[in-house]
């Protein structure tokens, strides 16, 4: 296997793009965009030969090293002042907002780990208010906020009573516009709480099985293509507790770095060896697979019971999709199981909004575990596994979330019907087919937008989540409020969620967006005038 190196610079820039079709195999490098010094590079892999079907595009831009070098003394002045006022906080001249061990209490064992709280004290808390805003509206394409003020630096929050009304929403996983409350789906949804109730009040294996759970698990397995399917009251659970019950002691996990923490807390319960390759590096992911049939288990040096690989559909943090057609050949070769969680693609992408799969044109059987989420494209909440009958059947047994939690909710599983029918087609429209599209085109729109514009953005062409970069400390709660005056809401990440150096806001867009919302959004003096000081890289 032929591999050009994975992070190949050139001009400071890391892209990676496949476009094998057929039996072609090139090199090509084009340029993004007039105004920009950057250059794409399309990389076409020999194993990659004839897995693509279409260009695979994907951009992250190595960050500057004057930026890096002033992202790392913006820390490093915050944490001097953050020693600093934990001095004064020792000595009772500075006030103490957050919770600390008794005097009493300090020959005790830790009830809280001082270490880790300074980042919460000290940095989080200067830019808190840029987070858990609360709304008072339907988390559409507009959303309506609850105004609040803190007297005491973002510590506490005072609510005026007044609404902040129509702000732009581009922080919900809203992909496909279900999250409303007029419409085919809130009727149906209104409908079956009239005649089910809210609850059910018990677990599936008792007395909590509705006949709406059946046709609800029956139209999932007929919309991801796969012989069962079944649905759990919460997503992250339907990672964290089911990954447990496929592996244990002897298995191994081979994860993604980049993978979202249900996947991580799901592999560390499990009990099994965990292994992190580099994200979506296929040459990685080769080289463990290669070694862990080599070498086997350590000291005894058995064959391992089974090699599990986790991977996402699309990364929701990078707003990359994962390189599945080389995932599948790699599984195949070393005969490894694949788990794919697509709690962000499942409806955001392939021509039948089915995923990642569907993205690519790939067989549904060729991956042995698919896993989703209900909570965004769909407007409901839960996940789901679909897979192999014998697997599901295994599942329902052995699963502590389907043995152990409640039912779903009727009205949330109306929900999930009732969209899943719309974006099929049953429901006698092209509403659904519609709105697949608009996501399509709205994601290409504002990505092109920001790329003229001149700003550095993440991941692959055609993933509705966009991250934008903002770097430095400071940045992150000035662009959020910013463009919260603008009535912009947006969603602001740091460390550590992401690396120290590569802080972000995250634009997530949906069907329901208009061009017009876009345009607000894009439109040179809102964003130059909210962050034109510390993002200049316009000509």
């Amino acid at each position: 296997i032929c591999y050009m190196p994975q992070h190949f610079s050139y001009d400071k820039t890391i892209s990676r793009v496949e476009n094998t079709i057929g039996n072609s195999f090139n090199l090509h490098l084009n340029s993004v965009h007039e105004n920009l010094t950057t250059t794409v590079i399309f990389m076409c892999t020999t194993s990659g030969l004839g897995l693509y079907s279409r260009p695979f595009i994907e951009s992250f831009e190595e960050t500057p090293m004057l930026v890096a070098v002033l992202t790392y003394m913006g820390y490093g002045i915050l944490t001097i002042f953050g020693y600093l006022r934990d001095f004064l906080r020792d000595w009772k001249i500075e006030r103490c907002h957050v919770a600390r061990e008794r005097e009493e209490q300090r020959d005790f064992v830790p009830l809280y780990q001082d270490f880790e709280n300074f980042y919460t004290r000290n940095l989080y808390m200067r830019i808190r208010d840029s987070w858990n805003r609360p709304i008072c509206s339907v988390p559409g394409a507009k959303v309506d906020l609850v105004e609040r003020v803190s007297p005491d630096y973002n510590w506490t929050f005072d609510y005026t009573g007044k609404v902040v009304e129509g702000v732009i929403n581009m922080g919900s996983y809203n992909y496909l516009g279900f999250a409303e409350n007029t419409g085919y789906c809130a009727d149906a949804s209104a409908e079956v709480t009239m005649k089910y109730g809210v609850g059910v009040a018990s677990t599936r294996q008792e007395m909590g099985n509705l006949d709406r759970h059946e046709e609800m698990e029956e139209l999932v397995a007929k919309f991801l293509g796969v012989e069962s399917a079944m649905a759990f009251g919460m997503g992250f659970a339907t990672n964290s507790m089911n990954i447990p019950a496929l592996t244990g002691k002897g298995c191994l996990i081979l994860s993604d770095e980049l993978n979202h923490a249900s996947l991580v807390l799901g592999a560390r319960l499990s009990g099994s060896t965990i292994r992190v390759f580099k994200h979506n590096n296929m040459q990685s992911l080769e080289k463990m697979l290669r070694d862990a049939i080599v070498h086997g288990q350590p000291r005894t040096h058995r064959p391992w019971k089974k090699i599990l690989i986790l991977v996402e559909g699309i990364y929701s943090m990078e707003g990359s999709i994962v390189r599945l057609p080389e995932v599948i050949a790699l599984k195949k070769r070393y005969r490894a199981y694949l788990y794919l969680d697509e709690a962000h693609s499942i409806g955001a992408l392939g021509p039948g909004g089915r995923g990642v799969v569907d993205y690519f044109g790939l067989d549904p059987r060729d991956v042995d575990v698919m896993m989703g989420t209900f909570t965004k494209s769909f407007g409901a909440a839960g996940g789901y596994i679909g897979g192999r009958k014998e697997l599901l059947e295994y599942l329902r047994s052995h699963s502590h979330s389907a043995v152990y939690a409640a039912s779903m909710s009727p009205p949330v599983v109306e929900q999930i019907i009732a969209s899943m029918k719309c974006i099929m087609g049953e429901d006698g429209t092209t509403l659904g087919r519609d709105r697949v599209q608009q996501l399509a085109e709205n994601t290409l729109y504002f990505r092109r937008r920001l790329t003229e514009m001149g700003f550095i953005i993440y991941g692959n062409n055609d993933s509705p989540v966009v991250p934008m970069m903002l770097y430095m400390p400071a940045k992150i709660g000035a662009f959020g409020r910013e463009m919260l005056k603008r009535n912009i809401g947006v969603v602001v990440v740091g460390f550590p969620a992401t690396p120290i150096i590569e802080s972000r806001a995250r634009f997530c867009i949906s069907a329901a967006h208009t061009k017009d919302m876009l345009d607000t959004v894009t439109i040179p003096p809102c964003l130059q005038t909210a962050s034109l000081s510390f993002l200049s890289k316009l000509p």
